[in-house]
């Protein structure tokens, strides 16, 4: 027997392993290493799962309500190790109808799984397809589990994700404190199965210190959805929490030239900064335009601009003037186009280009934390090869990524699920 309980004592279990040397491989040898500590994990498991049965056959209180005893049932139940069969309590209300366990309410069982397995699990599918969960669990954990199943457990903690919806995270400590707070949005486009391509959100709220030194950032996202209101809503509540723990902070918007963008960011900063990295590809397309025969003159066009842009109060109005008035001496299709795109954008946003306020309070002036939380939690999961979502799936995903990405968030989460579960006096 590779592995066996060998003694259960008041605060702990101990657990005896046999691990067989039939090989001079190394590889091997840990192979047979895992086979072993999977047993025992088994094992001390089915003993762990004990704690949190009744002692008795008496009445138990739950949730306020009296429940009756009514006998065992077999449960096979998923672990990081392997399945654990164990016949359970389960008990029913006074007026009957639906079954409880208390083991599993107590133990914190998601599904059939132990919450440290559904919680690996979701993780894991949070980054990768179900086939590639499969492998891993196959390859790295000796497990071997149905894609269908890891779907399942998956919505299951997205259940569990929405079920938790008023907790409350606390912030990491933070080395500095926090004088500025940006909060940035944006939109990319996925494939959903029945309307094709559409525009899922991603929000930010990153934390400045007086340095403008960027000391944490929340994110944020859903799945496409009309009018964004669940979006919006939720970005409410993370500016409304973060304006209570920081009012004297200084509130800043910083996106993109989406008007819809500015719409919703002026109710809940003093300043609005649009991305500075857009605003310089404009400039670029100018400097192209201007000179379309020399680079070294363009090079140099460009750089005095942004150094202007950057430096000089006004400069965003004295720019839209002189590319409005400039001569250009190619007067190609591309290049009047060029030009033009660039007079429209700098007219229409030359009041959000306020870099030489930002940079002088060491404010940021790049949505680039925001349209790489884009990437990171829309592209790089939910647009791969062949990918098409239905939007309730997509949503769990990005919730449990959103969750993963904010520093500390994704362990809170199971503290707060588990708080209350834990052995109690039946």
């Amino acid at each position: 027997m590779p592995a066996s309980v060998i003694a259960r004592q008041s605060k702990t279990i101990v657990l005896q392993i046999e691990v067989p040397i039939e090989s001079n491989n190394m590889l091997s040898l840990e192979d047979g290493l895992q086979r072993a500590l999977n047993e025992a994990g088994v094992l001390g498991t089915q003993e762990l799962l004990k704690l949190f049965e009744p002692p008795n056959n008496e009445p138990i209180v739950l949730n306020q309500q009296k429940w009756s005893y009514k006998g065992k049932v077999l449960k096979h139940y998923e672990t990081l190790y392997g399945c654990v069969p164990m016949e359970r309590s389960v008990y029913q209300g006074v007026r009957g109808g639906v079954t409880l366990a208390p083991l599993d309410y107590h133990s914190g069982i998601v599904g059939s799984a132990t919450p440290k397995f559904a919680k690996t699990l979701a993780w894991k599918y949070s980054q990768m397809p179900a086939p590639a969960v499969k492998e891993d669990f196959e390859t790295n954990h000796q497990r071997v589990l149905s894609n269908s199943y890891i779907k399942h457990l998956s919505d299951r903690v997205g259940a569990l994700i929405e079920d938790q919806k008023k907790t409350r995270y606390d912030l990491p400590p933070l080395p500095e404190a926090v004088e500025t707070i940006a909060i940035g949005l944006d939109g990319t486009c996925m494939l959903l199965c029945e309307e094709g391509w559409r525009e899922a959100m991603c929000g930010t709220l990153s934390l400045y210190s007086a340095n403008g030194d960027r000391l944490h950032t929340i994110y944020t996202a859903s799945s496409p959805e009309y009018g964004k209101q669940s979006f919006m809503n939720k970005l409410d509540d993370e500016i409304a929490d973060l304006k209570r723990l920081y009012p004297q902070a200084t509130y800043i918007g910083v996106a993109d030239g989406a008007k819809e963008n500015w719409r919703y960011l002026k109710q809940h900063t003093s300043a609005q900064i649009l991305d500075f990295f857009h605003a310089s590809e404009y400039l670029g397309g100018v400097a192209e335009a201007l000179f379309p025969s020399s680079k070294a003159k363009r090079k140099q066009w460009l750089e005095d601009k942004l150094h202007n842009l950057k430096n000089k109060r006004g400069a965003a109005k004295k720019i839209l003037k002189e590319i409005e008035s400039a001569e250009l001496p190619k007067k190609t299709t591309a290049l009047i186009e060029k030009r033009y795109k660039a007079v429209t954008y700098f007219t229409n946003n030359h009041h959000l280009m306020k870099y030489h306020q930002a940079l002088k309070h060491n404010w940021p002036i790049g949505s680039g934390v925001t349209e790489a939380a884009c990437k990171t939690l829309v592209k790089q999961r939910l647009c791969g090869s062949g990918m098409r979502w239905k939007p309730a799936g997509a949503e769990v995903l990005l919730e449990t990524r959103s969750l993963i990405q904010s520093k500390g968030r994704w362990n809170q989460l199971w503290s707060s699920f588990m708080s209350g579960r834990m052995i109690v006096d039946f």
